[in-house]
């Protein structure tokens, strides 16, 4: 007589305890709730990929393949209770490049993305992205621009390309010139190189700034919930007459600028709210 079960018993029982156990943790644990929540917005992405890669494939590597992410990807904030609310929108220029940026907090940054993207504007990402499987491949053929920032030479070099296509096929470009996400509800400093591209190409930079998230998500406290994020679109800064000698001040007085807003939008009850008054919020720390 067989006294143990057998292998199909046993899998089947284990997948009984899994499905009982799931709810469970999602009612009683904050922290299963937010990496559940989290493997399901990059699992969910990837597999919008999939379903994304041979439409663009069409086309073939191709910046009008944009249109077609940015549409797959809007409804992710209804799924998360995720209100966003654009402004300014009014100050895009309508008809020439430009050079976008935008702080960085984390993934959720795709959403306000997608919410306010122009047309015809790709973002400018780190090589890594390249090899995210699925989500990589339907970024290249949407024309987004790779960058390896640990080889100084040929990021310089693909940004003198970039600069010559802004130009000749009418493209805009989205940066996040902190270079990474920022999870502390600040702004680190800002890199140069988006500053220098908009100078070679002697083209307008659109500062965006989107509020802090930390009413409804934070990574350090394993915290996702609903709520609501403004991303404002801010007006134009021209560069028509600056040379490489004036970069520094630009990019210090555009961050100075997207500072302030991202101080007064992430305390006006739409992001932020009162995070920014703990000890170690944007607020004290004086940034």
């Amino acid at each position: 007589m067989e006294l143990w079960p057998g292998a199909g018993t046993l899998l089947l029982l284990l997948l009984l305890l899994l499905l009982l156990l799931l709810p469970t943790l999602w009612f009683c644990s904050p922290s299963a709730k937010y990496f559940f929540k989290m493997a399901f917005y990059n699992g969910w992405i990837l597999f919008l990929a999939v379903l994304a890669i041979p439409v663009c494939a069409v086309r073939g590597r191709n910046v009008e393949n944009m249109k077609i992410l940015r549409l797959m990807l809007l409804h992710i904030k209804y799924l998360y209770g995720i209100r966003v609310e654009v402004r300014g929108a009014h100050h895009f220029p309508p008809s020439q490049p430009y050079v976008v940026v935008s702080n960085h907090q984390s993934s959720l940054d795709l959403l306000g993305m997608m919410e306010v993207l122009p047309g015809r504007c790709v973002p400018i990402a780190k090589r890594e992205l390249l090899w995210a499987g699925s989500a990589g491949l339907a970024c290249w053929l949407a024309g987004v621009i790779f960058i390896d920032r640990k080889r100084t030479g040929d990021a310089i070099s693909v940004m003198s390309e970039v600069a010559q296509t802004l130009l000749t096929q009418d493209v805009r470009v989205w940066v996040f010139p902190e270079g990474t996400r920022n999870h502390n509800g600040s702004m680190l400093p800002f890199k140069r190189g988006a500053f220098h591209l908009a100078v070679q190409a002697q083209v307008p930079i659109v500062p965006i700034v989107m509020s802090s998230y930390q009413d409804f998500y934070c990574k350090k406290e394993r915290r996702f919930t609903s709520g609501r994020c403004q991303v404002r679109v801010l007006p134009p800064v021209p560069t028509e007459g600056l040379t490489p000698d004036d970069v520094p001040a630009l990019a210090d007085r555009v961050r100075h600028s997207m500072l302030t807003v991202f101080r007064e939008i992430s305390t006006d009850g739409r992001g932020g709210g009162d995070y920014l008054k703990k000890p170690g919020g944007v607020g004290e720390a004086g940034l």
